[in-house]
């Protein structure tokens, strides 16, 4: 209430003008929290992805596709093994394959390849005497389109022997082009009978180099490191992805289960 005094009247709007300020400020504080209490139960409060949201795969090679679980180790060779290795893997295999065979075998983890996934040597000749590519797919059978391009492969390198392995199958126009233009077509069925020529001991091996390591994680194809499990942004589905993300965005679809 004012006073007839004028130094008493101007000490009081002192006093009063910060309190009104106090009692805003926290006016307004509240409101901001109850907001943010709102926000939060109705699941509408922004939180961190982590990762990006997957894009087509940019491979030289199509991998398998496979779970985050790691699936049950098997003590003997059958088609549950060929499936549920990465593409890497199965590679490793199918170069130990022809090791064991006799042949010297050069090949890379990753990064561009030139069509070729392994080079076989013989210590008779100088020079590689015969290419391999390998196909890990799940189910889609290679085409005549990708034994065109081996053969183009070949041609390339001055060969006219090579291998093209894959755990799925052939077209039967595949089969008739490499027969004519001598590829030695390997399908999973024809890999687990050569696996099965072998000794028990032979065929122990190869399991181990199947299994080694985190065998049912990718390989990023650009890097040559395990990918990581991550998540969509977009409708929270999971993927594989690379580990050197942002620098490398090569992502691949995980399957389920």
């Amino acid at each position: 209430m004012p006073t007839s005094n004028p130094i008493l009247n101007i000490v009081a709007q002192g006093v009063k003008t910060p309190a009104l300020f106090a009692m805003g400020l926290g006016a307004v504080l509240l409101a901001i929290h109850a907001l943010i209490r709102s926000l939060q139960a109705r699941g509408s409060t922004p939180t961190p992805s982590s990762g990006p949201a997957p894009v087509a795969a940019q491979a030289r090679k199509e991998p398998s596709l496979l779970s985050s679980d790691p699936p049950v180790e098997h003590s003997a060779w059958s088609k549950d093994v060929l499936s549920a290795i990465e593409w890497r893997r199965f590679e490793a295999v199918v170069e130990a394959l022809f090791a064991q065979a006799g042949f010297e075998t050069r090949s890379q983890s990753h990064g561009a390849d030139g069509g070729v996934d392994i080079w076989l040597h013989s210590k008779n000749a100088s020079g590689p005497v015969a290419v391999v590519q390998c196909k890990h797919w799940q189910g889609k059978p290679v085409g005549v389109k990708e034994m065109r391009e081996f053969l183009g492969v070949m041609v390339s390198k001055g060969l006219k022997r090579g291998t093209y392995a894959t755990t799925s199958r052939y077209t039967a126009d595949a089969l008739e082009f490499a027969k004519v233009n001598g590829i030695n077509a390997q399908d999973g069925t024809g890999l687990l009978k050569l696996i099965a020529q072998r000794t028990p001991e032979q065929q122990a091996r190869l399991l181990e180099v199947a299994y080694e390591g985190e065998y049912w994680k990718p390989t990023c194809a650009s890097c040559g490191v395990k990918m990581t499990e991550r998540e969509s942004r977009k409708d929270g589905s999971r993927f594989w992805g690379c580990v050197n993300y942002p620098r490398c965005k090569r992502t691949l679809v995980m399957r389920a289960g």
